[in-house]
C-alpha cells in the first residue's frame, strides 16, 4: 500500500487551497450573511478545473482521478464548506448522473457545457414525503406520444432554481414500486419546470437550497437517462460515488475547524501563557487532528476502489458516516476551544459549528449509512 499522494497531487492541493483562500476567503461571511450563491465565481471555478473534476477532457473535463476530486472538494471545504458543498452537488449528482448514464447524444448536449462551467446541474431526487425513503417519490412521469409529462414536487434541492441542468427522478410505473421509477433531464426554463421556496438554513447557506415543483412539465422522450425503469439503481450508484463527495467534504471542514482551534490556542494568552500549553486543550487538539487523519484515509480508500474499478457502497458509507460525524466534533471542539469568540460571527469557528451539520444530513443521513453498512455486513 502506498499512501504517499504523487509530486501532481501535492501540487494539486496547493494550487486549490492557494484559490480557496485568495477567492474564497475574503468572501465567506458577505456571502453566508446575504444567503449568496456567487454565480460570478463559476468561470473562476472552471479556469481551474472544478466544474469537471473527474469527467473525460473529450466532454470539456479535468479527467482527474477520484482521489484528486477529494483533494479539490476537501480545500474548498477548508474555507467556505458552502461553495464545496456546491461543487460537490454539480460535480458529483447532476453531472456525474449524466457522465454515468446518459447517451452520447445526452453527454454532448448537456455534460460538456457542464463540465465546462457554462451551465449548472441539480439533482432531483428528495421530495417533502420522501428523503431516506426515496422509494417512496410522489413526482411522476406519464407518457405522451414522444413527450414524458413530469408533475409533482422536489425538496431540499442544491440550485434547485438556479440551475440550467436538472437530473430529475420520477415514478413512470408506480406498480412495480423501485423498478418503476426513471431519470430525466430537465432544462431550465421548460414550461412547468418552478423553482420553489428558497430555504433559509442554519448553515452551507451560500449554497442555494430550494424546492421545485413540476406541473405539467413536458420534456422530449429523448431527455429520458438510459431505459425506463432504471432510475432508482442508477442513483444507488450515484448515491454510492457522491458519498465519497461529502466525506471529503466533512474532512476539509474538519480540518479547517481543527486549525482555527489550534491557530487560536497558540496565542490566546490565560494566566500568563498560552491556553494551547494546558492539557484540557492540547488534548482537544491531539484527538481532533487523528481524527481527522483517520476519516481523510478511510475517505481516499473508497476514492481509491473507485478508481480501481471496484465497488465501494460499504467503504463509501463508512467514509461518509465517520467523515461526517468527526468533524461535528471537531467543529464542536473549536468552539469550545476560542470560549466566547467562537460564539461569534468574527472567528470561523461558528460558520463551521453551523454548516457541519448538513453533512451528517445531505446524501444520506448516519442512520442510513449505518443501515447501509449493516446489510453489507450481515449479508456474508
Amino acid at each position: 500500500m502506498d499512501f504517499q499522494l504523487s509530486e501532481e497531487q501535492v501540487l494539486l492541493r496547493r494550487s486549490i487551497r492557494e484559490f480557496a483562500e485568495q477567492e474564497l476567503r475574503p468572501n465567506v461571511m458577505e456571502w453566508d450573511n446575504a444567503q449568496h450563491f456567487p454565480h460570478e465565481l463559476l468561470p473562476k471555478l472552471a479556469d481551474v478545473g472544478l466544474m469537471g473534476i473527474q469527467f473525460p477532457e473529450s466532454y470539456g473535463g479535468s479527467a482527474m482521478s477520484a482521489v484528486d476530486y477529494c483533494i479539490c472538494i476537501e480545500e474548498l471545504a477548508r474555507v467556505d464548506p458552502s461553495i464545496s458543498l456546491s461543487v460537490a452537488a454539480h460535480n458529483g449528482l447532476g453531472a456525474a448522473h449524466i457522465a454515468m448514464y446518459g447517451s452520447e447524444a445526452q453527454k454532448q448536449q448537456y455534460l460538456v457545457p457542464l463540465a465546462k462551467g457554462k451551465h449548472l446541474a441539480a439533482w432531483g431526487l428528495t421530495e417533502p414525503g420522501s428523503g431516506s425513503d426515496a422509494a417512496a417519490m410522489r413526482t411522476t412521469a406519464v407518457r405522451d406520444g414522444d413527450h414524458w409529462v413530469l408533475n409533482g414536487s422536489k425538496a431540499f434541492i442544491t440550485h434547485g432554481r438556479s440551475a440550467d441542468t436538472m437530473v430529475v427522478m420520477a415514478v413512470t410505473d408506480k406498480a412495480r414500486g423501485a423498478k418503476g421509477i426513471s431519470a430525466f433531464i430537465v432544462e431550465r426554463g421548460t414550461d412547468g419546470f418552478i423553482g420553489g421556496k428558497k430555504e433559509d438554513k442554519l448553515g452551507m447557506r451560500a449554497s442555494e437550497t430550494t424546492e421545485v415543483i413540476f406541473q405539467n412539465c413536458r420534456i422530449p422522450a429523448s431527455q429520458l437517462i438510459g431505459e425506463e425503469g432504471q432510475g432508482f439503481i442508477q442513483t444507488l450508484q450515484v448515491l454510492d460515488a457522491g458519498r465519497i463527495g461529502i466525506a471529503a467534504l466533512a474532512v476539509g471542514l474538519a480540518q479547517g475547524a481543527y486549525e482555527t482551534a489550534r491557530d487560536y490556542a497558540a496565542e490566546r494568552k490565560q494566566f500568563g501563557r498560552a491556553i494551547g500549553t494546558f492539557q484540557s486543550i492540547r488534548w482537544k487538539l491531539v484527538d481532533n487532528a487523528a481524527r481527522v487523519e483517520a476519516a481523510r484515509l478511510l475517505t481516499y480508500r473508497a476514492a481509491w476502489l473507485k478508481d480501481q474499478g471496484r465497488r465501494m457502497t460499504v467503504e463509501s458509507a463508512m467514509a461518509k458516516l465517520y467523515s461526517s460525524e468527526i468533524a461535528v466534533r471537531a467543529s464542536e471542539d473549536a468552539v469550545q476551544t476560542l470560549g466566547g469568540y467562537g460564539f461569534v460571527k468574527d472567528y470561523a469557528a461558528e460558520k463551521f459549528f453551523r454548516d457541519v451539520k448538513l453533512t451528517t444530513i445531505g446524501e444520506g443521513t448516519s442512520e442510513v449509512q449505518r443501515l447501509v453498512i449493516a446489510r453489507q455486513l450481515l449479508a456474508a
